[in-house]
């Protein structure tokens, strides 16, 4: 092989690792670039004098928790849950649920609540989500966090012990996920007591799908 010959040779195999640099560089810089719309790589709100910013985890091997991957949990426990739980409550996907941070809980005018028992909540949760139980919007001479809940969400109580809602705030709720009837009874439970179900939104995801998508989660008493 003559001086010409190898020299394209080498040229040619010193352009071919070149390209193969770069787009692996390229790739590897779009696999980590992981927003959450085209347009947004972060959302940014304040609740109770905190600021929170969710974003995606940027690690293209990030997996969920096994928790949330089984597929054959036992019904009637588990049972899959209706897109609509009632009519006029509204159900949610995540890009809704990051508007309504901006829009009503930074704002004051709403909350995020995780309908699910504390057990679950302190494993982790949506940033700045409120616990508030299922259980904790049935009335009962045993809930004594009823009253002070329902004056919290703007509610009134008149004479014969019926609740009203004048100005009640815009309420959030979500739990595990399709499969998680904690938050649905939740909403039941605050129509049973006339909430306006238009005040209602349903995040039927839940954590499933929030930890599916790479979301942020805090994990409550640890500051992360």
């Amino acid at each position: 092989m003559n001086n010409i010959s190898a020299g394209r040779k080498w040229a040619s195999k010193l352009a071919t690792a070149v390209v193969t640099t770069l787009l692996c560089g390229t790739l590897q810089a779009t696999a980590q670039d992981v927003r959450i719309t085209k347009d947004i790589m972060e959302v940014e709100y304040t609740f109770n004098g905190n600021t929170y910013v969710i974003s995606r985890n940027q690690d293209p091997n990030h997996r969920i928790p096994d928790a949330y991957t089984k597929t054959s949990r036992s019904c009637p426990k588990f049972c899959v849950q209706p897109m609509k739980v009632h009519e006029g409550v509204n159900t949610v996907g995540e890009l809704e649920l990051l508007q309504f941070l901006q829009d009503y809980v930074s704002t004051g005018k709403g909350f995020l609540i995780d309908g699910r028992t504390s057990d679950w909540y302190d494993k982790g949760t949506i940033p700045g989500a409120v616990n508030l139980p299922y259980n904790v919007f049935v009335p009962g001479p045993d809930n004594v966090f009823f009253d002070s809940v329902m004056v919290m969400l703007g509610g009134k109580k008149n004479e014969f012990d019926e609740w009203s809602f004048d100005d009640p705030k815009d309420l959030m709720l979500f739990c595990n996920g399709p499969w998680c009837g904690q938050s649905p009874t939740a909403i039941r439970n605050l129509l049973a007591i006339n909430y306006p179900p238009e005040k209602l939104h349903y995040y039927r995801g839940g954590m499933q799908n929030w930890y599916s998508m790479g979301f942020s989660v805090e994990v409550p008493g640890t500051g992360s």
